[in-house]
C-alpha cells in the first residue's frame, strides 16, 4: 500500500484537491497534478538530504500546501513524518527532536526562530522547490511505521505516539460512515497541522473520498469563519465543540446553503449549542469520539438521526464494549490502531481507553470524563505535567498542581494552584505573569486560565498531590 500512489496520483490530475486561503487574503486552487509535483519534489530533496525509509521528518508548517507535500513526500517515500503545530515552543520542539531524533525537518521561514531555538542544526528544507527526478516510490507493508502525534499523559512528558501505514487506509471507515463527504465536495477541516484530527481529517479522509480540501492559514475569528463558510460553500464542516460553541450565536440561517454535513469531536457539545446549528443550517452536528492512538471508534453516524449529548455508537465492525464504567476496545477490530509508543513494545491485549462513559439501552455512548487527570479543554489534550513544570520553572512558585475547572465555552479549563516561595506575595499582577510565562515556555493553549494561591497542596502519605480534592475546590 502507498497513499501517495493509490490515492494522489491515481486522481485526476486536472480534479481539486485543495483550496489555498491565505494569512494575506489570497485564495489559490491546487490540483492533485499539482499536489503529486510538489510531494515528489520534497521527495527529492528529502532524499538527497540522506532521508532514507524509517527515518523520520519533523514539519513545522501551518495548513499551507507545503504541509501537505510534505506529508505526502514522507508516505510516498515510507518516511515517518512527525507533523507539529506552530504553537509549540522551542521547550516543545526540544522534547520532540530528542525523543525522535529526526533525520531532517520541513520548516516554513517564519518558524526558522522557534526552530533555531530549540537547537536544531541540521538538515533543513524551508520551500518546496522542483527537482530533476523524485526516487521511486516505496513499496509498504501495512504495519511499516508513517506518522508520529505526540499526545498528553497525566505523568511524565509527552509520549510519541507511532501509527503504522494502516492508519491511512484505515481512514476510509470513518470517512464513509461519519465524515461522509461525497466526490466532488469541498471539505473544511479546521484542526491546526500537527494534531491527530488533522492528520486524518484535512486531506486524507476527503481525498479518500474524492472530495477536496480546505486550507486556511490564519488564527480562529468567527466572524471570518462564517463569511468563508458561506463564500466557499463549504459541504461538509469539522470544527472542535469549542469552535462550534463560539460562532453559534453569529451564524446567520440562510447564508450556508452548500453545507450537508457538521461533524464534531474532541468533547462533548452542549445541547443549546446543538439546537442553535440545526435551528440555523437544518442540520444536526454529529459528534464523534478517538484518541490519538486509536484513531476514531464511534460516531453519529451519517444517515441516522444523532442523539444529541451523545458521541454516537462505535463505527461499523469497531469492537467497544463499557467495563467498570471505563470504554475499552479490541485493538484487533480498530483499522487505525497505533503500532507503540516510540521505543516501547507493541501494546497488547484490550484497550483500555481511560475515558469514562455510559451507554444507553440503543447503543449510544455518553462521555463523563477523564479516569486520569488529562484535562480536555477546547478539545485540546492538557498534561498537568506540562503546566506544573512551566509554573515551577518560574522564580516566585515552589510548587503547583493543575487540574481541570468547568467552563461554558471550553467545556474545561486549566485551573492552577500556586503555593509561593516565602520572599514572594500573591497578588493579580503575579498571577498574569505566571500565566505570561507558561505561554513563553510551552504552546499558548495550555495556559492556566486560573490562577489560585495556597499555602501548601493537598498530599497522600507518600507526598502524591491528591488532586481530587482540588478538583472538588478544597
Amino acid at each position: 500500500m502507498n497513499f501517495a500512489t493509490d490515492v494522489v496520483e491515481a486522481a485526476d490530475p486536472s480534479a481539486l484537491a485543495l483550496v489555498e486561503l491565505t494569512r494575506d487574503g489570497d485564495r489559490r486552487e491546487h490540483r492533485f497534478g499539482d499536489v503529486a509535483r510538489a510531494a515528489r519534489d520534497l521527495a527529492a530533496h528529502l532524499h538527497g538530504l540522506g532521508v532514507r525509509p524509517g527515518d523520520v521528518v519533523m514539519t513545522l508548517v501551518g495548513n499551507r500546501p507545503e504541509w501537505v507535500a510534505a506529508m505526502v513526500a514522507c508516505f510516498r517515500q515510507g518516511f515517518v513524518v512527525l507533523p507539529c503545530t506552530e504553537q509549540l515552543r522551542a521547550k516543545d520542539l526540544r522534547l520532540r527532536l530528542d525523543v525522535t531524533r529526526p533525520r531532517a525537518v520541513v520548516c516554513d521561514p517564519r518558524n526558522a526562530a522557534t526552530l533555531e531555538a530549540a537547537g536544531w542544526d541540521g538538515p533543513t528544507v524551508w520551500e518546496v522547490a522542483p527537482a530533476a527526478e523524485a526516487p521511486a516510490p516505496a513499496a509498504l507493508d501495512p504495519a511499516d511505521p508513517c506518522l508520529i502525534t505526540f499526545t498528553s499523559g497525566t505523568a511524565g512528558e509527552p509520549k510519541a505516539v507511532v501509527h503504522g501505514q494502516r492508519y491511512l487506509e484505515g481512514q476510509r471507515l470513518q470517512a464513509e460512515h461519519w465524515l461522509a463527504p461525497r466526490a466532488g465536495d469541498l471539505v473544511w477541516c479546521t484542526a491546526a497541522s500537527g494534531w491527530s484530527k488533522s492528520a486524518r481529517n484535512v486531506f486524507i479522509a476527503p481525498w479518500i473520498r474524492g472530495a477536496a480540501a480546505l486550507l486556511h492559514d490564519a488564527r480562529f475569528d468567527p466572524h471570518e469563519r462564517l463569511e468563508l463558510l458561506a463564500r466557499e460553500r463549504v459541504n461538509v464542516l469539522c470544527m472542535a465543540p469549542t469552535e462550534y460553541r463560539v460562532i453559534a450565536k453569529r451564524a446567520e440561517p440562510g447564508r450556508y446553503a452548500g453545507l450537508r454535513q457538521l461533524v464534531a469531536a474532541g468533547e462533548a457539545l452542549n445541547p443549546e449549542v446543538l439546537r442553535a446549528w440545526e435551528e440555523t443550517t437544518g442540520l444536526p452536528v454529529r459528534d464523534g469520539y478517538g484518541q490519538t492512538e486509536t484513531g476514531q471508534l464511534t460516531g453519529n453516524l451519517a444517515g441516522e438521526p444523532a442523539r444529541p449529548g451523545s458521541m454516537g455508537r462505535p463505527l461499523p465492525g469497531v469492537g467497544l464494549r463499557v467495563e467498570d464504567g471505563e470504554l475499552v476496545a479490541d485493538p484487533a477490530t480498530v483499522p487505525t490502531f497505533f503500532l507503540s509508543y516510540l521505543g516501547d513494545p507493541a501494546p497488547s491485549g484490550p484497550w483500555r481507553t481511560g475515558d469514562r462513559v455510559t451507554q444507553d439501552e440503543d447503543g449510544f455512548l455518553y462521555f463523563e470524563g477523564r479516569t486520569d487527570d488529562v484535562i480536555i479543554s477546547a478539545g485540546y489534550r492538557i498534561g498537568p505535567f506540562e503546566v506544573e513544570s512551566a509554573l515551577v520553572s518560574h522564580p516566585a512558585v515552589a510548587e503547583a498542581a493543575v487540574v481541570a475547572a468547568p467552563d461554558d465555552e471550553r467545556d474545561s479549563v486549566v485551573r492552577a494552584i500556586v503555593v509561593l516561595r516565602d520572599d514572594h506575595a500573591p497578588s493579580d499582577d503575579l498571577a498574569r505573569e505566571l500565566q505570561d510565562h507558561v505561554k513563553d515556555q510551552t504552546a499558548p493553549y495550555k495556559y492556566p486560565r486560573i490562577v489560585e494561591f495556597a499555602a501548601d497542596l493537598p498530599k497522600t502519605t507518600s507526598g502524591k498531590v491528591r488532586r481530587a480534592l482540588l478538583r472538588e475546590g478544597r
